[in-house]
């Protein structure tokens, strides 16, 4: 399988694409594999946190040009009309779900990048929340370049997430840039060197954890939804979100921990 999923007893789900043959390009099986990482990410009550990663020296190059490309290309108008919404048994949908356009998803997720974050590689990493990377690493939105364009969320969130320079930058020239002028950019949090990547992903990840899962989810939800509409909008969200939280066991958790000077002990309820 090009993707696995594993899960321990720490609340902490890593998903590693592991296809380096095609530099981690995906056709639809592994899209729709990818995809259903992230749905069971979004669906299972034990899983807090998620980390993205690839097999060393690989992230995410995007859709496999020899394959998936030419296959949508062909049906391109089919779809648009509806007409098509599957390619062998794969839905169509799976391909933006992979890169965490169409999924709903508020849990917290930390990529962990060795190697090219291009194509649908970057537009993935711009669904995530804390991003890692190695010296290794490399971003760019290369479908220009191609031919193509970025429809899985990149020219929606890419300018929100930077300056406005640097995203049109790297959508505009469809290069590759290294992680240094990433960083720069504030594309990603920090550096790393390769032995220390993982490790570093799931001290972030434990840190962010530490915190009460429901108040966490929330944060994101507030952030994702608010992002989307007027300020006045985005202020109703919050409220609701607020009122939610408040009302949790977690809630009631927090503060008499602090009282009784112990370490909460959250139940994400």
């Amino acid at each position: 399988m090009p993707v696995h999923f594993e899960t321990g007893d720490d609340h902490i789900a890593v998903i590693t694409i592991d296809f380096p043959e095609s530099r981690n390009a995906l056709d639809m099986y592994g899209f729709r594999d990818l995809a259903d990482c992230w749905h069971r990410c979004s669906e299972d009550d034990g899983i807090w946190a998620a980390i993205i990663t690839g097999v060393p020296g690989h992230f995410m190059s995007g859709a496999n040009l020899k394959t998936f490309i030419p296959q949508v290309t062909e049906l391109q108008a089919k779809i648009q009309a509806g007409e098509v919404t599957e390619l062998d048994g794969c839905k169509l949908s799976d391909s933006t779900d992979a890169v965490l356009r169409g999924v709903k998803l508020n849990k917290p997720v930390i990529a962990a990048v060795d190697g090219p974050a291009v194509a649908g590689g970057m537009e993935m990493l711009c669904g995530t929340d804390i991003r890692i990377a190695t010296p290794n690493a490399s971003f760019g939105v290369m479908e220009p370049k191609r031919g193509l364009f970025a429809g899985g969320g990149t020219t929606v969130r890419l300018p929100r997430q930077i300056p406005y320079v640097h995203a049109m930058a790297m959508l505009l020239t469809a290069e590759a840039f290294p992680a240094e002028d990433a960083l720069r950019m504030g594309v990603i949090n920090e550096i790393v060197e390769a032995d220390q990547l993982m490790d570093r992903a799931h001290d972030w990840a434990r840190r962010i954890i530490a915190n009460a899962p429901l108040a966490v989810w929330g944060t994101k939800e507030s952030v994702l939804r608010g992002s989307r509409v007027s300020a006045k909008e985005a202020y109703d969200i919050e409220s609701e979100i607020a009122g939610r939280i408040f009302m949790t066991e977690d809630a009631k958790e927090g503060p008499r921990a602090f009282a009784e000077k112990r370490a909460p002990e959250w139940k994400a309820r």
